[in-house]
């Protein structure tokens, strides 16, 4: 199992959760976060944003599953610019249902 973590710009979150739906993806966590990237935030004018809004998905995944979610959420979110996010997948050895114990997903 994969945990994919996406940090994209808030605009495209509901293209993004609709395109993980379609492709089968229905369980994911998504929640509002701030930070910045290699670019150090933004400048306008003299104003300097060090941190911007943005939306952290969650998803876990079988193996062969990581692939097809990544590409779906890169191509939902893309939109050229500066700024469109990260997408990070790292191993998952365990998960458990706390209602039933049960283990996997």
């Amino acid at each position: 199992m994969k945990m994919i973590r996406a940090i994209i710009r808030p605009q495209v979150q509901r293209q993004a959760a609709d395109a993980l739906e379609a492709a089968g993806f229905v369980a994911v966590t998504k929640m509002d976060v701030f930070g910045r990237g290699k670019q150090r935030g933004i400048s306008v004018g003299s104003l300097q944003y060090d941190e911007l809004p943005k939306v952290l998905f969650m998803l876990v995944v079988e193996d062969d599953q990581v692939a097809t979610a990544v590409d779906c959420l890169r191509n939902s979110a893309y939109t050229g610019n500066i700024g469109d996010g990260k997408i990070f997948v790292s191993p998952v050895e365990a998960a458990y249902t706390i209602r039933t114990g049960e283990a996997g997903l």
